[in-house]
């Protein structure tokens, strides 16, 4: 690929890699030269071992319930010992689950904290010392607009997003001076499984693209240059950003 966006020969591991905009950026980043390892919950992942087959690359699947503490023991040295190190990490696992604030189950709400928050904590605590050996590194957090506004029934996820951008800038405060840059990428509403309940239904569809300045959805593949960004060398000087990807959702 060549140039300060290039990632030729860096390993990479993207969590919920598996679908939506995780498969996406994983595709985006073996397009862009990179050596794949992926974690996510399916048992199996034949169709993305051979999409990425078909680009050329590697990917190293990690099947694993990232809401298991157990299960996420020593995830990163299974990258370090499967490719000899560890220069991305994107956190891109999530879920979202609906209910009313006032009968939102506390069970529920565990679940959202554990994968959309201390997973990442975990996950970013064991990949900074490898970074910082090897003498740096890129943290991706993914977050969403749901990390600057309220929302309706999605308490869990929307609390655990703002939780991320604080998350992003304290990481970035201390770990900036190794090395490792971490940052963030808040996208909008996506053509994705998790929305479809959205951009399947026709009437609020069309009245949310209406709120949107793009006028439509995002796309998971539009996600990849944003990535790329803050993966690659281009982004050598960005510590603690969150960069939107929404179609101009947040600048109304």
């Amino acid at each position: 690929m060549g140039g300060m966006f290039d990632v030729t020969g860096r390993v990479a591991l993207v969590t919920g890699g598996r679908r939506g905009l995780g498969r996406a950026m994983t595709l985006g980043l073996v397009a862009a030269g990179a050596q794949m390892a992926v974690a996510a919950r399916s048992p199996e992942a034949a169709d993305l071992q051979r999409e990425v087959q078909a680009l050329g690359g590697k990917l190293f699947y990690l099947p694993v319930d990232l809401t298991d503490r157990e299960a996420r023991h020593g995830l990163v040295g299974r990258v370090v010992a499967h490719y000899g190190r560890l220069d991305i990490l994107v956190n891109s696992a999530g879920l979202q689950a609906q209910a009313p604030a006032e009968s939102y189950p506390q069970s529920t709400w565990d679940l959202d904290l554990e994968l959309l928050l201390t997973a990442v904590l975990d996950l970013s605590q064991q990949a900074a010392p490898v970074m910082a050996a090897q003498g740096g590194g890129k943290i991706i957090h993914i977050a969403s607009t749901s990390s600057f506004q309220g929302a309706r029934r999605i308490i869990g996820y929307a609390t655990a997003k703002h939780g991320l951008v604080g998350l992003t800038r304290c990481m970035a405060n201390e770990w900036a001076a190794r090395g490792i840059n971490v940052n963030a990428i808040a996208p909008g509403v996506f053509e994705t499984d998790m929305a479809a309940g959205l951009t399947s239904d026709p009437v609020r569809a069309e009245e949310m693209k209406g709120r949107i300045p793009a006028g439509h959805f995002g796309r998971p593949e539009d996600m990849v240059g944003p990535l790329l960004f803050l993966a690659s060398d281009a982004s050598r000087h960005v510590h603690g950003h969150v960069l939107l990807v929404d179609g101009g959702w947040m600048g109304r």
